[in-house]
């Protein structure tokens, strides 16, 4: 049976877009819901040009209340009964009420090879550091940031002229790679990390 999908963003949507362009044909998953917290998020139009619904709970009018914020979220959804949640590129940090009763059922994209730099800046972070390799890791989400369990890796090479930009450039392509094909398995009902090098 086909699982369906709530893709969670904040922005352009490429993540989204890649995993909407991925669920045709054999694909075991469909994208019921795209959901944002930002009406203006580019996003959003390319979902309702890809003929999906959308919804948007904006999170400023519960500022300092993300319960109250997540129960707005959960009140969203609620009709497209959604099985998946993917966050592809969702800027608010959801709390445990929310996460616990997906747990197993939620996926993040995070632009770093996690463990290595949970939170932001990730790019610039590596760049610091002096790494040879970055990359991009999908997880199942769990209450504490950019953890849960890791469902695939992709990795590329610090290059040594590597700006900020060109390194976060070279990652997104991966990403679009790596989240299409770790929903494709994880909707399968397997969760056997993909590791790309």
């Amino acid at each position: 049976m086909t699982k369906r999908v709530a893709i969670f963003i904040s922005g352009s949507g490429s993540n989204m877009q890649k995993l909407l362009e991925s669920m045709t044909d054999d694909h075991p998953a469909r994208a019921c819901v795209v959901l944002s917290n930002d009406p203006k998020a580019g996003g959003l139009e390319i979902a309702e040009t890809a003929g999906v619904p959308t919804e948007v709970v904006r999170h400023e009018p519960f500022k300092g209340d993300r319960v109250a914020f997540e129960h707005a979220i959960t009140g969203a959804i609620a009709h497209h009964a959604p099985e998946i949640i993917c966050l592809a590129g969702f800027m608010r940090k959801l709390t445990a009420g929310f996460v616990d009763p997906w747990r197993g059922h939620m996926l993040n994209i995070h632009p770093s090879l996690l463990p290595k730099y949970r939170g932001l800046h990730t790019h610039a972070r590596a760049l610091d550091a002096g790494d040879t390799m970055h990359g991009c890791t999908v997880h199942e989400v769990t209450a504490a940031l950019d953890d849960g369990p890791i469902l695939g890796q992709a990795e590329v090479p610090v290059l040594p002229d590597d700006t900020e930009a060109t390194l976060a450039a070279r990652v997104l392509a991966q990403e679009h790679i790596l989240y299409p094909a770790v929903l494709r398995r994880f909707a399968a009902g397997d969760r056997r990390p993909i590791m790309l090098r």
